[in-house]
């Protein structure tokens, strides 16, 4: 954490649904590039949020791949300048608050379409992830972390970059022949047969020569090497208040669509023609009238189930069994050995 510059950062955590988390398992190649579409994605706002010449945001990101109990989330941590560097003096512009949905909506589309890339998904899971309600996809943000707040951004430093479990929660039974780990927060504890316990703490052991953090951005090892060399890396950054206020900054979002989804919204679909935004409707009510006339309110929402009857199956004794409920529209099946099975032999 020697590269950061005092200016002001933010902490922020990007999370994946559980049914895409297989992959990462067997193809830990993977992870680089999760990495990566936290990264684009908070490129693009930033970007656009310091109306200078070549601005350049900053990140560093860790890509921890535990959960508790070890169960395998592969997700990022990601430290980032709260705004951009510009000039060749290490000007600092701070940017304005960021609309978490839609860089929500960013971080889904990248990482769904790498993963289409890949081979590792087709566009039949695409259309099913499409039709839930909570995607899966996540983004939270933490508080604006001030440059003199050394105690928080150490504290954050070790907490990201942390052990993937804590020996002092573990006891390990070598009677039984069973390991006891207790819940982050010492509420539940969950016992593990030794062998089933060393299974899920293997897998989050790196490959050799993997690299866990990265830099981006005016943090990269590039571009410190760059001004070292020149002997401008130990300039003070001058920050300067963010240009504009947020409602400014919401309406850059036609810009911000064209560049991740690679077509403009302000383009008629009939004429082709250019539009202009005339006005931001933010009332639900106007909001669901509008749909509703144009006959494309809830037009993605899932059909309701069919009314029918559990299916049961009968004994050769003629007695009736426990009903057994097919629940195919689940993120997960009922445990969780399929996190364990290889993505490449499984029917999607």
């Amino acid at each position: 954490m020697d590269a950061l510059k005092r200016i002001p950062h933010c902490h922020f955590v990007f999370s994946i649904p559980k049914i895409l988390r297989r992959y990462f398992i067997y193809d830990r190649k993977l992870l680089a590039d999760l990495s990566r579409s936290a990264w684009e994605s908070l490129k693009v706002f930033l970007r656009e949020a310091v109306p200078q010449n070549d601005p350049i945001p900053s990140a560093v990101i860790a890509m921890p791949t535990f959960g508790d109990f070890l169960g395998y989330n592969p997700h990022a941590h990601v430290l980032v300048t709260d705004g951009c560097f510009y000039s060749n003096k290490g000007m600092f512009r701070v940017a304005p608050p960021m609309e978490l949905k839609k860089l929500e909506a960013i971080f889904q589309h990248k990482v769904i379409r790498m993963l289409l890339s890949k081979g590792k998904i087709t566009e039949e899971m695409i259309r099913m992830l499409s039709t839930w309600k909570h995607s899966g996809f996540h983004v939270f943000c933490g508080n604006r972390i001030s440059p003199k707040d050394d105690t928080v951004m150490e504290n954050l430093a070790r907490y990201i970059i942390r052990v993937s479990f804590s020996q002092e929660r573990m006891l390990y039974l070598d009677q039984e022949g069973k390991v006891v780990y207790a819940a982050k927060d010492g509420k539940s504890v969950k016992v593990f047969p030794t062998m089933e316990w060393l299974a899920p703490m293997s897998s989050h052991i790196p490959n050799r020569g993997e690299q866990m953090v990265r830099y981006y951005g005016y943090y990269n090892n590039v571009s410190r090497r760059k001004r070292q060399k020149e002997g401008n890396d130990d300039f003070i950054p001058c920050i300067l208040e963010p240009q504009g206020d947020e409602k400014t900054f919401r309406r850059n979002w036609a810009r911000l669509i064209q560049k991740i989804y690679e077509v403009d919204p302000l383009v008629c679909p009939e004429c082709k023609g250019s539009m202009r935004v005339i006005r931001s409707i933010e009332d639900p009510s106007v909001i669901r009238a509008i749909l509703q006339h144009l006959g494309i309110w809830l037009v993605r929402s899932r059909p309701p189930p069919k009314i029918h009857a559990p299916p049961v199956c009968l004994h050769n004794t003629g007695r009736r069994a426990a009903p057994y409920i097919v629940d195919d529209v689940s993120q997960l099946p009922i445990n969780d050995d399929h996190l364990y099975r290889d993505p490449d032999k499984i029917q999607v």
